[in-house]
């Protein structure tokens, strides 16, 4: 499975799994699939409806239907965190390969090329690219320097939190009950980033920021092991809830 590494504002590495070929074809059927029940829909109604609309009146209400179908995934990107109906079904969404959510810029340049993988293509040219592309990029993801990944993180809290604790374990400090599950999953982040990194200046900083936290002193460990230490009691304290 490829994967995108995102920094984030704290120095930490998040790797997210990239969205494969069946994943956006699911997401972009379940789109067209909602117009498909809301042109019927519009269509029946249209029909049953004890007067019918005028020829002028009919080719506004079409138009229309073809503007809001054109504009969909634009306005969804943009308005909804790069995510349509159908990506946040399937925990989905367009971000940008510095990490960051894309620009208009980007979301728009992305839109426009639909034009080349979908429409002049016949879908062909998305799949193409997706297919062969490292990032699984569609040729409006390569012009517009995105790509869709999955919403969940490779490392979730509870891959962290809710570990069950060795057996016979004793805790050190019980102040790390007060602790939140977002609390513990950053801590194992910063771990995980100073095994691959040795950033210990930010493996210190979170350890102080911890002791100052819980208004405890370190017991003799080094901050690595302090922190190790913090996570184990809270799961404990986790298991006895």
């Amino acid at each position: 499975m490829n994967t995108i590494k995102i920094t984030t504002s704290q120095n930490i590495e998040i790797h997210y799994d990239v969205a494969g070929p069946a994943e956006r074809i699911l997401g972009y059927l379940i789109d067209m699939a909602l117009f498909i029940i809301l042109f019927l829909a519009l269509g029946i109604s249209i029909a049953l409806a004890d007067k019918r609309p005028s020829d002028i009146v009919l080719g506004f209400i079409i138009i229309g239907c073809f503007l809001i179908f054109g504009a969909y995934d634009l306005a969804c990107e943009i308005f909804f965190n790069g995510q349509s109906l159908g990506k946040r079904i399937m925990k989905t969404r367009v971000i940008s390969l510095s990490g960051t959510s894309p620009t208009i810029g980007q979301y728009l340049l992305r839109w426009l090329f639909r034009i080349v993988d979908f429409s002049l293509t016949s879908n062909v040219g998305a799949l193409i690219a997706v297919a062969v592309t490292e990032k699984k990029q569609r040729i409006g993801d390569l012009v517009a320097g995105t790509t869709v990944i999955r919403t969940v993180p490779r490392e979730t809290i509870d891959q962290v939190a809710f570990i069950p604790p060795e057996e016979n374990y004793t805790p050190v400090y019980p102040e790390a009950a007060e602790l939140k599950d977002k609390d513990i999953a950053l801590i194992h982040e910063i771990l995980e980033n100073f095994k691959k990194s040795g950033n210990y200046t930010l493996l210190h900083q979170t350890g102080l920021r911890v002791k100052d936290a819980l208004k405890i002193e370190n017991k003799g460990q080094d901050d690595y092991t302090f922190l190790q230490t913090v996570i184990k009691d809270y799961n404990y304290y986790s298991s006895k809830i």
